[in-house]
């Protein structure tokens, strides 16, 4: 647990990581949003499109901003590394606004709304990458827990929020077009505020010691950490020998260094990781929980139940922000976690098949479960993925390595998105049992491959990781470190035909 005055001494570090969590807030509120939007039969009037074809526009307008995100995630990677997390975040806000302004105008075409959720994807998938590592690289080891979850709590208020809003123009805002323009066209408010709060922030100090800018980067460290202390400068000595060690390790990035057997296992984590997100099924009721409170027999009072879902996710990733993080390790955290989605995913299908879908005690008492479930979720998957994404990489590898575990949630994400809405009409309650089935599988998978990190510097996951190297067996090893050998011998024989040497 943090202290108070801890927490003073690091404000900076606090408000520059919810800054940039901001582009969490964007994600989870354009995904969030859009359910509710898709409901409003002023929309469906707009764009022209038949009750017949909603489910596919649903399942469209949600998935096409994954595909969106997933290559976010990559083009971002080389812009970030090039020009640094700050001027990369501000250039995300200015592209992310383009992107809302597309589809907020009434143009009658669902292309055209299409093409600005598609924009509007390559902000979010960008940030899934940016904000991990922005608060892995800026945060004190000691707080990096709670700082990281931000993003989550960030996504908890997104949703929030979006329910809310859907809520106010479904009862209060006569069916027109600007009942589905309110909510669509709030998004560029955070969007706008993300892009000119980053003006006023530093650039992350591990990026600039990478490029050999020392004197900023200590300068950068000392501004965050509000004092020039012994404290500081040990930790920048840290940071320093960290990136030298990596530097001296092997002499170019290339994607041979990602098969190499420590950061082939750190890249199999990642992508698994973000599967077993998804598999939660919490995304999948994120998009579409109106809908499926409709199908839980919420009846005219889906996006009041909806509302009050977000507010359950807020409640319970702040407590698990400033009470829970920093007490309990990663590996508790995530079976727990699973352990317990799975088991009120279970229930709410046992009561999906016994009792009719209507508004009855059946039926609240499945609501009650998934708000449990929800808050399960803020507890361990919801908060701690992201954490874990932004922190078992090495510097010399952070930025692909996020990358790729960040495109492989948006795969992930589009996948579940397509399938959520058509198994919720045709399958109905058997929706639920498959998740929990999936949850119960995550608790071995937890067991057997997730890590402990808790309380680790960034500079010390090469040690909690190359142990594992040692589980691909050492003749395995050897023989990449040869394969390493070889194309140093390489690189060296082609530089010296170069110069004539």
């Amino acid at each position: 647990m943090v202290s108070i005055s801890e927490a003073w001494k690091n404000i900076r570090a606090i408000y520059l990581v919810a800054l940039c969590c901001i582009g969490s807030f964007l994600f989870s509120y354009d995904t969030g949003i859009v359910g509710g939007v898709l409901t409003l039969s002023a929309f469906q009037k707009d764009f022209g499109y038949t009750t017949a074809q909603a489910t596919n526009i649903n399942s469209n307008c949600v998935s096409i901003l994954q595909a969106g995100a997933f290559f976010g995630c990559f083009m971002v990677w080389p812009v970030t590394q090039r020009f640094g997390r700050r001027w990369t975040i501000v250039l995300c806000s200015l592209v992310f606004c383009i992107g809302g302004i597309l589809q907020v105008i009434n143009t009658h075409s669902i292309g055209a709304f299409y093409a600005g959720r598609v924009i509007s994807g390559l902000v979010v998938g960008a940030a899934t990458v940016l904000v991990p590592m922005y608060s892995a690289e800026m945060a004190p080891k000691q707080m990096r827990g709670q700082l990281g979850a931000f993003f989550q709590l960030f996504f908890a208020l997104g949703v929030m929020t979006s329910y809310w809003v859907n809520y106010g123009v479904t009862n209060h805002v006569a069916s027109s077009t600007v009942q589905w323009q309110i909510p669509i066209g709030l998004q560029m408010v955070p969007g706008g505020l993300l892009g000119i709060g980053m003006l006023f922030v530093k650039e992350s100090v591990r990026w600039l010691a990478k490029k050999g800018r020392h004197d900023q980067a200590l300068a950068n460290l000392i501004w965050v950490r509000k004092e020039d202390s012994e404290a500081v400068h040990a930790e920048f000595a840290e940071i320093i020998a960290g990136i030298e060690q990596e530097e001296r390790d092997t002499d170019g990035l290339t994607w041979r260094e990602l098969l190499l057997p420590v950061n082939r296992f750190r890249i199999f984590v990642v992508v698994t990781m973000q599967l077993g997100v998804q598999m939660t099924g919490n995304t999948s009721l994120a998009y579409y929980a109106p809908q499926i409170f409709t199908s839980l027999g919420a009846g005219s009072k889906a996006t009041l139940f909806t509302g009050f879902f977000g507010v359950v996710k807020v409640v319970a990733v702040s407590i698990f922000c400033l009470f829970v993080v920093g007490r309990i390790g990663r590996r508790a955290a995530f079976m727990g976690g699973a352990i317990a989605m799975g088991t009120c995913m279970l229930v709410v299908a046992i009561l999906g098949a016994v009792q009719a879908t209507k508004h009855t005690s059946g039926s609240a008492a499945s609501i009650a479960f998934i708000y449990l479930e929800s808050m399960s979720y803020q507890f361990s998957w919801g908060a701690l993925s992201w954490v874990y994404l932004g922190e078992i990489f090495p510097n010399r590898i952070r930025e692909v390595g996020i990358a790729i575990g960040a495109a492989a949630q948006w795969l992930f994400n589009f996948a579940f998105s397509q399938i959520t809405p058509h198994a919720v009409n045709n399958i109905g309650w058997k929706t639920f049992l498959m998740f929990a089935i999936f949850n119960y599988f995550l608790v071995v998978y937890t067991y057997f491959v997730i890590r402990e990190t808790s309380g680790k510097s960034l500079e010390e996951m090469d040690q909690v990781f190359g142990a594992n190297a040692k589980l691909e067996g050492q003749d395995n090893a050897k023989d990449v470190e040869a394969d390493r050998s070889d194309d140093k011998a390489e690189i060296v024989e082609v530089e010296g035909q170069r110069t004539g040497v």
